[in-house]
Order: structure tokens, then sequence, then C-alpha cells
């Protein structure tokens, strides 16, 4: 019964691992609409709601669903659970809302390509906007 409990234990972890280097191997693009400025160092900035204007350019950022995991990780250094919470708490003290979810690559690029002051993030450089930096 013991080794049953390890081999049970040894499974969910390697399938833990598994999961989260997928999410680690995915190259993210962050785009920006063509008339916007963001410097790859602002993208955290951005995404964490320090930074809400570039000149005089509202930000708008964008998640991407697919690859939120990815770039939260990557972008971030942080999880989902740490993203969200920190999301929480800026939302109920600064009164700021997190950036709106698109649910792929297509309606992330559409959303950044019409709307100035965009900013998002794809699995691969689209044409038709700024591509800010890559992880």
């Amino acid at each position: 019964m013991k080794s049953l409990i390890i081999l049970v234990r040894s499974l969910l972890l390697a399938l833990a691992c598994g999961v989260a280097g997928g999410a680690a191997a995915q190259t993210v693009f962050v785009i920006a609409n063509s008339g916007t400025q963001v410097a790859a160092g602002e993208v955290s900035d951005v995404f964490l709601g320090e930074k809400q204007f570039a000149g005089s350019t509202k930000l708008v950022p964008v998640d991407n669903a697919p690859l939120q995991e990815a770039f939260v990780s990557k972008a971030l250094g942080l999880d989902s659970g740490k993203y969200n919470a920190k999301w929480a708490k800026k939302s109920f003290r600064d009164g700021l809302n997190p950036p709106a979810v698109k649910s792929g690559d297509l309606e992330v690029t559409e959303f950044v390509k019409r709307t100035p002051g965009a900013i998002g993030y794809v699995g691969s450089a689209p044409t038709g906007v700024t591509v800010v930096t890559k992880y």
C-alpha cells in the first residue's frame, strides 16, 4: 500500500511538472497598437496596472486566455493565482479593472490593431502591430 501511495505521488508530481514545463516552453510575443510606444521593460508595469499611459495615450492591456499562464509566468514572474490576487487588490484599492481576456491570438491581434493604446500577447508575431518583446 505504501509503495502505491509513493507511485501515485510520483505520477502526480511528474504530471504537474509536465504541465508547468509546457507553459514555460511556449514563445509569447508582446504586441502593441502600431501607434503605441511601450518599451519592453514596461510590459510588467502595464499588465499589473502600474503604468496606465504612454505619453497622452491611455494604455489598454488585454490578456490572451490560452497563453495567460505562460505570459504571467515569463513576463511577470507570477503564477495565475498571484496575478489574480494582485488584480483583486488593485480593483478594490484603486478602482482599476484587470485586463480584458480574449479567446486567442486572432481576437487579441484584431483588438490590438484597432484599439489605440492596446497591448497584448500572442503565440506568433503578426503583421500590422508593433512587436514590443518576446519571451
